[in-house]
């Protein structure tokens, strides 16, 4: 599993960012805050990709400005934000589930002004990032998953961060269920409830 401690520590332990090729460029874009154009960026990601933890891994190592949900700040706050940002000299991190295009600002000035920040996108998970995402989200929950089942698991799974933490939370309810340990037959069981009872185990686009 590749992870890296956070310098931020909670009462109980470092933070870790659970890390794979596909994450390499954001990281390193998040390093290089004297390079983004304005000293602003926004970090655009899917649900449960871990903008957030990134977010205040940056704001921790540069003492930057980290604005989570910036998407749904009313756009004077914002506007006061990155002005302040940019009297005060700091890095300023926006943080959005939605990208620029898909995010109406009304407000010209502060348009102009994001339309020339750098855009950090956090893509779907690569093979190893998803099977370390798989076998982070295991150990938080002290389960064992052998290296058959995570075999088993890899080519079928949706390739999304909030896939690999759903699919292990529903692996962990039918192992305590049937008080079982997890094998290949109580993944494909998982995995089949997961897409709506298609027990062939094979990952079908969920409609909404």
């Amino acid at each position: 599993m590749t992870q890296f401690a956070l310098p931020l520590v909670t009462a109980t332990s470092a933070e870790t960012i659970v890390s794979g090729p596909s994450l390499g460029p954001v990281l390193a874009a998040l390093a290089a805050s004297e390079d983004w154009p304005f000293r602003t960026a926004i970090l655009a990601g899917p649900s449960r990709s871990g903008k957030s933890l990134l977010a205040r891994w940056f704001a921790q190592g540069t003492g930057g400005d980290a604005i989570d949900d910036a998407d749904r700040l009313p756009e004077d706050v914002l506007f006061h934000r990155w002005n302040r940002a940019q009297a005060e000299g700091r890095p300023l991190l926006l943080v959005s589930s939605r990208l620029p295009g898909a995010w109406h600002i009304a407000l010209p000035d502060l348009a102009s002004r994001l339309g020339a920040a750098l855009l950090i996108e956090i893509a779907a998970p690569d093979d190893e990032l998803l099977r370390a995402l798989i076998e982070d989200h295991a150990a938080r929950r002290g389960l064992v998953l052998g290296e058959g089942v995570l075999a088993w698991l890899l080519p079928r799974i949706e390739r999304s961060h909030a896939a690999a933490e759903a699919l292990v939370e529903t692996i962990d309810r039918l192992s305590l269920e049937r008080k079982a340990p997890v094998t290949i037959s109580l993944a494909r069981d998982a995995l089949a409830e997961r897409v709506h009872g298609h027990a062939d185990g094979q990952w079908q686009p969920r409609l909404l």
